[in-house]
């Protein structure tokens, strides 16, 4: 059980706001304040500094958060446990980012259910900033994300490495010939909200090219894949997205590639946890089963894709996973 002064704690740091903590706790703000005081006396450190009236957490205020917030996140996991037992099986609750949702993990966990019949799975589809912000406050186990993390709060593995590339409808009139980004500036950029992976690997590139989204001449953002690639056939403008999510509409020439200099870009899918967590070898576990799965199908559908024929997409999955067999 998860200590009540670090509960305190880690919502001073949701809220960096003493009084806030208090309201969200329903206790008083000196009751807030002692027990921050306690956890400073326990640990024999300051664990905020002050701009103004504002807490500022110190370098030991971070540390300590990074290893309450694991601790909040294997208490809920055990939890979790306590409740499945005798059941036979134990649920497993992950998430992951919409295009793996859609295009990457339908065969894996597929595969991974035909050889676990009795697994109880819940799957979360959300962008990699919620998929985090689930996963630090418990409410998943673990996660694969395409977007950009802090690696020194989640221990990682490379779940697969996927192409990201720019594509427009067959009609627009963009030439074939090889062009720089600024030659697209003129365009309607359509892109995924903020937070998402698809659209963070985006701006960094544009970042690293004195450039933002919005030097475009015009934007649209769609929450949607599906509604992203249809407005994109439709010629309404251009996109940037993995391969993976529109390998299907390029082997049926319904999209084109556009060979935009530094592109297509490769980028890694990742299967992440918090670090330090007690569960990190059953995690391992689990990746172990899933992750040859999907690089088999993905040499499968570059192979079949090789030939022109047009692959069919396999109906995204939502659903959460029992422990393998280990």
């Amino acid at each position: 059980m998860l200590d009540f002064r670090l509960d305190t704690f880690l919502e001073v740091c949701r809220w960096m706001n003493f009084t806030k903590a208090a309201q969200a706790l329903h206790i008083t703000q000196p009751a807030v304040s002692q027990h921050i005081r306690y956890l400073e006396h326990l640990y024999g450190v300051r664990l905020f500094d002050y701009q103004g009236k504002r807490p500022v957490l110190t370098e030991a205020g971070e540390t300590l958060l990074s290893a309450a917030t694991t601790m909040k996140h294997d208490t809920l996991v055990l939890q979790e446990r306590m409740q499945t037992l005798g059941k036979g099986h134990r649920s497993l609750i992950f998430g992951v980012t919409l295009t793996i949702g859609d295009f990457v993990a339908p065969v894996p966990l597929a595969c991974y259910l035909r050889q676990n019949p009795e697994a109880d799975v819940r799957l979360t589809v959300a962008n990699t900033h919620e998929l985090l912000r689930r996963l630090d406050s418990g409410e998943i186990d673990f996660a694969i994300v395409e977007g950009f993390f802090e690696k020194r709060e989640y221990e990682s593995l490379p779940f697969s490495r996927e192409a990201y590339l720019a594509v427009c409808g067959v009609q627009h009139p963009i030439p074939e010939a090889p062009c720089q980004m600024e030659d697209l500036l003129g365009e309607r950029l359509l892109l995924r909200e903020p937070g998402s992976g698809t659209r963070e690997i985006l701006e960094r590139f544009l970042e690293g090219r004195n450039l933002t989204v919005r030097d475009f001449r015009r934007t649209a953002q769609v929450g949607s894949l599906h509604a992203i690639k249809t407005l994109v056939r439709q010629g309404c403008g251009i996109t940037f997205l993995y391969e993976a999510a529109v390998r299907e509409e390029l082997d049926a020439g319904l999209l084109r590639r556009l060979p935009v200099e530094g592109f297509p870009l490769s980028h890694d899918f990742t299967f992440l946890w918090r670090r330090g967590s007690l569960f990190a070898a059953e995690y391992r576990a689990v990746f172990e089963q899933l992750q040859p799965a999907a690089a088999s199908a993905d040499a499968c559908k570059t192979a079949t894709g090789a030939t022109g024929q047009p692959q069919n997409r396999q109906k995204p999955l939502t659903i959460a996973s029992s422990w393998p067999k280990v």
